[in-house]
């Protein structure tokens, strides 16, 4: 077990994937059928041994604390230990200047915990990493702070929202550049770090009384000659969500067994909230290939290429294609979808045909009626 808390940061840069976040915060955005982004960075920390873990929330909060609950699917509903969830505090003047005040705000959470590291990660970045293994690379490198990153090819890779890493022979960051202000490296800093508790109560109380409030940019971009921060390079399967076409390229990228087993299996499990329902149904004029079904589902059309959540309905008739499909949607009769992103409860009415196209699907709100 490693001697670490865990620290879920929520509270800045994460992206806006418009229709899919305007009732919900990024972290509790639905994916791969049954789960939501923050299980991944959750699960990946519980499966290390990880007994604390503080969630610094931002804004729409609601469905993610509904999906959290107690953390009892990650064994976090303990008496010692277990699942903090922090709402965002503002300064003074009442505004939120960043996620360096909320670690100012609880600061308590870390002076209460005997742990001597930190892991603190973001939730838009969708792998399976085993933070043993990053935490035995920073205690042996004798680093103040390790970042984790992947090499990406930028020609099949968006990079343009990216923090970049510059990594001498030595496996230390020589740089890290803002990928839309300046052309960097391919290899992508994932929002995920470990830290000593020590070193990072005392960065936070003095940048907070200079007024810097941005642990990334503020801090840690700024005093990577001071510091010996190390670089440890994941090597998995990652997807970047941070923007609808991503969140599409790599939900349909789950098509692919390949992918599926290394994001939901290896080298651990991936857990979720446990609903109890039933399988899915085939009726007898059914016909599904290449996609995933969730339990609930009842299925009398045809389904192609696609992601169904919990509970969508398809008639007979209806034809669903390159499309992502969330929970409780029904479309009638006769519909036709191809290339969309229908969110919770839409209702699709007989013969209704919608069309997105390959790379930008046509992405439909919550509760709509079409």
């Amino acid at each position: 077990m490693p001697n670490a808390i865990g620290v879920i940061n929520l509270a800045i840069n994460q992206p806006l994937l418009h229709e899919l976040t305007y009732s919900r915060s990024t972290a509790a955005v639905p994916f791969g059928g049954r789960y939501r982004l923050i299980d991944f960075v959750l699960s990946n920390m519980v499966n290390c041994g990880v007994k604390k873990v503080a969630v610094f929330t931002n804004n729409n909060s609601r469905s993610l604390m509904d999906h959290l609950g107690s953390g009892k699917e990650w064994g976090l509903d303990r008496k010692q230990g277990g699942l903090f969830i922090l709402p965002p505090s503002t300064i003074p003047n009442g505004t939120f200047g960043g996620d360096l005040q909320q670690f100012a705000a609880n600061l308590d959470y870390f002076l209460r915990s005997k742990e001597k590291y930190v892991i603190i990660s973001s939730s838009h970045m969708v792998c399976n990493i085993d933070f043993s293994d990053v935490m035995r690379s920073h205690v042996r490198s004798g680093a103040d702070l390790t970042l984790i990153y992947k090499e990406l090819n930028s020609q099949t890779e968006d990079l343009s929202d990216s923090i970049t890493l510059d990594v001498g022979l030595n496996g230390r960051v020589r740089a890290m550049r803002d990928s839309h202000i300046e052309q960097g490296s391919n290899k992508v800093y994932m929002r995920m770090m470990v830290i000593s508790k020590e070193l990072l109560v005392d960065l936070v109380k003095r940048s907070v009384s200079q007024n810097y409030y941005d642990l990334l940019r503020h801090v840690i971009m700024r005093n990577l000659d001071r510091w010996h921060v190390n670089a440890y390079e994941y090597k998995g399967y990652l997807g970047i969500i941070n923007s609808i076409t991503n969140y599409y390229r790599n939900s349909m990228n789950l098509l692919k067994p390949e992918n599926w087993h290394s994001l939901f299996f290896c080298p651990s499990v991936i857990y979720t909230k446990v609903k109890d329902e039933a399988p899915a149904i085939y009726s007898e004029h059914a016909r599904v290939t290449n996609s995933l079904i969730a339990n609930g589902c009842i299925v009398e059309g045809t389904v192609e290429n696609s992601i169904l959540f919990r509970g969508v309905k398809v008639h007979r008739g209806a034809i669903i294609r390159n499309s992502i499909i969330m929970q409780k949607c029904e479309i009638e009769a006769s519909a036709i979808l191809e290339n969309v992103i229908l969110d919770k409860e839409v209702h699709v009415s007989v013969g209704t045909w919608l069309e997105g196209e390959k790379l930008v699907p046509a992405v439909y709100s919550k509760k709509s009626v079409i």
